[in-house]
């Protein structure tokens, strides 16, 4: 018989055990590499953004000579009217003075500046532009007034004579004042402005309409000139009692700034009113030349600050919690990435709204993360950024999921 070999029990089990051994090594490794193997970003997609509609303004021109109105820090909503010709400003010269005057000799809110002593040649004036039909105001011998009292009753009743006053202290001559009459309208870019002299009785005195927004602008910003055109009635000492010749002070928001009458000119008016829109002030300032008289030219201003009030809009950028993008994952969660916070944004007429989103790179997140923004341009406007974040929040499947779906997030 053929002899049997036996081998020893534990040499048969030795391979097995290996076997074994070896698929748990490997189930092991499989389970603990599937649940440490770190995840890719979700998937992230923007959303399109609808931009908010606005309107085209409308405004209620007069039908003769030359306007321009404005809203300050709105410079899409410059508009004009009529001729855009150099034309007579009549007594608007005397905002001019004001600011030339003030430039060599500066005053600050709530100073009253220095004394003037008003000299012959100063008193000489009131005969001499009352002979030219101009508005003069009592200048009795030995009078003496403040800088502020008289830019007072040169602003608010037009008076020619403290206008030439102001000008002769401050320069020493009306030939000086000239001077510095042009280089102070070349400094501040008043290209198409020309003053001969500081009262307005000199038809030569000319703007454009859209020269003279700025100049109400530049008015405005002084707080000394503001406050006193903005006044209605004061009473001087020497002088008596004097009311703004600006009749349409204090309605309709109006708040100044100067008229102006002459033949060659018509009736003019160099204006600004404040109104509150969107939560914020807001200023239009305007001029308009060549009215017929002062009681129909203030009806068409007060028509057109209306029209120009009305198109003032606040447009909303983004809702509070607006979805700008979504992010999706692998075990079937995902979020939204929505506005942090809502925002809106004062514009004047029609504008237009764009929007570019950024998401950032996300595989887990928590609700109210950040993960991005969303940049909005506004014409004519400064950009405006709003955040994003998780409107909930995205977390790991767990490691249920990751060996069940071997490296299906990877």
């Amino acid at each position: 018989m053929p002899r049997v070999v036996r081998r020893p029990r534990s040499a048969v089990r030795h391979p097995v055990t290996i076997t074994v051994v070896a698929v748990l090594l490997l189930t092991v490794g499989y389970l603990v590499a599937a649940a440490v193997v770190p995840f890719a970003p979700a998937s992230a997609a923007t959303t399109t953004y609808a931009a908010p509609t606005t309107t085209t303004p409308e405004l209620s021109f007069p039908g003769y000579g030359a306007t321009a109105v404005e809203a300050t820090d709105f410079p899409e909503s410059l508009r004009t009217s009529g001729d855009r010709e150099e034309r007579s400003i009549a007594s608007i010269s005397k905002v001019v003075t004001a600011l030339v005057v003030l430039d060599e000799k500066p005053m600050r809110r709530g100073e009253r500046g220095p004394t003037i002593t008003f000299t012959k040649q100063m008193q000489g004036l009131y005969a001499k532009y009352l002979a030219q039909n101009g508005e003069v105001a009592p200048m009795p011998a030995g009078l003496r007034l403040s800088e502020y009292q008289t830019f007072q009753v040169m602003l608010m009743k037009s008076a020619n004579n403290y206008a030439g006053a102001l000008a002769l202290w401050a320069f020493g001559s009306l030939d000086a004042y000239e001077r510095a009459a042009d280089t102070w309208l070349d400094e501040h870019g008043l290209d198409h402005t020309r003053i001969h002299e500081p009262t307005g009785l000199d038809p030569d005195n000319t703007a454009t309409a859209t020269d003279l927004v700025e100049l109400g602008q530049l008015a405005l910003a002084n707080p000394v000139v503001k406050e006193i055109v903005g006044t209605k009635q004061v009473t001087v000492p020497g002088v008596g009692e004097i009311e703004n010749s600006n009749k349409l002070l204090g309605l309709d928001g109006v708040e100044g700034i100067k008229t102006g009458t002459l033949d060659e000119a018509g009736a003019c008016l160099l204006f600004a009113a404040t109104y509150e829109r969107g939560g914020r002030k807001v200023t239009v300032v305007g001029a308009m030349l060549g009215g017929v008289d002062h009681d129909s030219l203030d009806e068409d201003v007060q028509r057109l600050l209306r029209s120009v009030a009305d198109d003032f809009q606040v447009v909303t950028l983004t809702h509070q919690g607006q979805t700008f993008g979504t992010y999706s994952t692998p075990w079937q969660d995902g979020a939204d990435a929505v506005a942090a916070e809502a925002s809106q944004v004062l514009v004047w007429g029609r504008t237009t709204v764009t929007a570019k989103t950024r998401l950032d790179r996300v595989t887990f997140g928590d609700r109210g993360e950040r993960v991005g923004r969303v940049r909005f341009t506004i014409s004519d406007h400064p950009a405006v950024t709003v955040p994003l974040e998780l409107d909930r929040s995205i977390a790991d499947p767990g490691v249920w999921w990751r060996w069940t779906n071997p490296f299906q997030g990877t």
